[in-house]
């Protein structure tokens, strides 16, 4: 079963971008795209970045 992790590896703020290009298969760069998009568009990317870098985990040191 897939969980969704933080990344440690792939990461330019707190890795939830390259976590989630981890998770669904896709580059990163997509996602970080997509929350710019949002955060320019009406501020949720950014408030969505925030509560994902509080509430999702970073992945387990023994995982990578």
């Amino acid at each position: 079963m897939k969980k969704l992790y933080r990344s440690r590896t792939d990461r330019k703020i707190a890795g939830i971008c390259g976590g989630l290009g981890e998770y669904f298969n896709i580059d990163p760069v997509i996602t970080r795209i997509l929350f710019v998009a949002l955060t320019f568009g009406d501020g949720a990317g950014l408030l969505t970045y925030i509560i994902m870098w509080i509430f999702v985990p970073a992945k387990p040191v023994g995982k990578e």
